[in-house]
């Protein structure tokens, strides 16, 4: 009894030891795995920190990407700005330098017109002061006759001198007025016609001038680009700068300044190239052709003034017999004048009127006969014909005759005038060019391209309305007055 006891309590012993050490190794177990959750909870914690402060780091980049973009806009709209006040400021120099300049330009002109008017003064002053001085000897004269004569009424007739010198004295001050526009002659009136064009090719060119500092390649670029907007022509305009190159080369030209004279002197040569005086023998015929609208009929009755006034006995035909009233507007000109009008119905043969106007012209010992011609447009090839065979007719019936072939041309329609030229030259022998309505247009240009380019003289340029405000082309008073 007493061995299973101690058997069986020794058996309880080792159970509950066992059971001991299970609880021991079941207590190490869960403080491992609390272990464990620990330390998972606290990577877990550890990583949640570490995203957020990576989301945050992500967030601060991205703010400040955006505050440097912001910077960097900031500085672009700064920089932007600075430029547009410098451009700004850089207008209104120019602006305010334009200004200056034509004050300045105003101001001269001021100057120069009182320098004239000063002038004039001046000569009126010393001619009065000279007939004041006639007056005094006169007066003096009187005094001694009238001491001789007792027996006439003195007063009376020193009263009556007086008024005749007082009436001399009125009828030369009128013919100083009267003769005023004659004393300027007709460089005044061209210089104020050709203002237009003088600004328009000088402007130009004074303007390309005025933006180089130094004489290259593209300074003439911009001279020839100056001078075809001036309505100059391509061709005249690649010739001028060329012949430009030429002298500044030669001459060793440095001076920015210079060119300007030198595009002066260049077109005053081609102006004054090859020119001669018109002169026209008795008998002479001249036929005046052109396009409609150009002014032919006005034309020849200031031409009928020109001529009458020289001497000669003009006889006029009315060769244009196409266009309504072109017959009564040449009779017009015809009364005005006090010359013949040779005339048939309208509709009617031009080359048959021309034939009479020969006839009629030989049989009343004509010195000029000027013919009227039908508008032709260039491209009508049966008008063309129809001038061709008035030109047999004329070289036929009237073989001893000077004849003239004057082509009229607007100047107000520029390079086409130049274009009216080629094609009439191609089925006329033009042997003038009379240019008209110079005075209202800036394209006076094209005188010297058809000089350049046709060799065609011009014979007569209109510089207005009235009638003597068609004169004779002269090649230095026109380079003159262009350029001064």
């Amino acid at each position: 009894m007493g061995l299973f006891n101690w058997f069986k309590k020794n058996k309880q012993d080792e159970i509950k030891n066992e059971e001991v050490q299970n609880e021991n190794i079941e207590n190490e177990q869960i403080q491992e795995v609390a272990k464990e959750d620990k330390l998972l909870a606290q990577t877990i914690a550890e990583g949640e920190v570490l995203e957020a402060t990576q989301t945050g780091i992500e967030e601060k980049n991205e703010a400040l990407k955006q505050e440097i973009q912001d910077k960097t806009d900031e500085d672009q709209l700064l920089a932007q700005t600075v430029v547009e006040k410098e451009v700004l400021e850089a207008t209104q120099t120019g602006i305010e330098e334009k200004i200056e300049a034509l004050k300045q330009e105003i101001q001269d002109k001021a100057d120069e017109q009182q320098e004239e008017e000063d002038i004039e003064s001046f000569l009126i002053a010393q001619e009065i002061a000279r007939d004041l001085e006639e007056l005094e000897e006169i007066e003096q004269e009187m005094a001694e006759i009238s001491e001789a004569l007792e027996e006439v009424d003195v007063k009376e007739e020193i009263k009556k001198k007086h008024q005749i010198l007082e009436d001399l004295e009125e009828t030369k001050q009128e013919d100083v007025a009267k003769e005023e526009p004659t004393k300027k002659g007709f460089f005044a009136k061209i210089k104020m016609g050709l203002a237009k064009t003088r600004d328009s090719i000088l402007n130009g060119v004074e303007q390309v001038l005025g933006g180089f500092s130094k004489i290259d390649e593209e300074l003439f670029e911009e001279l020839e680009e100056a001078l075809i907007m001036a309505d100059m022509g391509v061709d005249t305009s690649v010739y001028i700068i060329g012949k430009v190159r030429e002298i500044v080369k030669n001459e060793k030209i440095k001076e920015v300044s210079q060119v300007r004279e030198v595009i002066v002197r260049v077109i005053s040569d081609i102006l004054d190239q090859d020119t001669n005086e018109l002169e026209l023998k008795n008998p002479s015929v001249i036929l005046i052709i052109g396009v409609n609208g150009v002014g032919k009929t006005t034309t020849i009755g200031k031409l009928t003034h020109n001529y009458k006034t020289q001497g000669r006995k003009v006889l006029l035909a009315a060769g244009d017999t196409f266009r309504a009233a072109a017959i009564d507007q040449l009779k017009v000109w015809g009364d005005r004048n006090d010359v013949d009008v040779i005339k048939h119905q309208e509709g009617s043969d031009p080359a048959a009127v021309v034939f009479d106007a020969i006839k009629a012209g030989k049989a009343r010992g004509s010195d000029l006969l000027i013919c009227d011609t039908a508008g032709r447009l260039h491209n009508k090839k049966n008008l063309m014909e129809e001038l061709k065979k008035i030109a047999r007719i004329v070289h036929k019936e009237n073989p001893e005759a000077q004849v003239e072939t004057f082509l009229v041309l607007d100047a107000t329609t520029g390079q086409n005038a130049l274009q009216q030229a080629k094609l009439f030259s191609e089925v006329a022998d033009i042997t003038g060019i009379v240019l008209t309505k110079l005075d209202g247009t800036a394209k006076g240009g094209v005188v010297i391209s058809i000089k350049n380019e046709l060799n065609i003289p011009v014979r007569f340029i209109g510089v207005g309305e009235g009638i003597e405000d068609l004169r004779p082309f002269n090649a230095k008073e026109f380079s003159k007055a262009l350029f001064e």
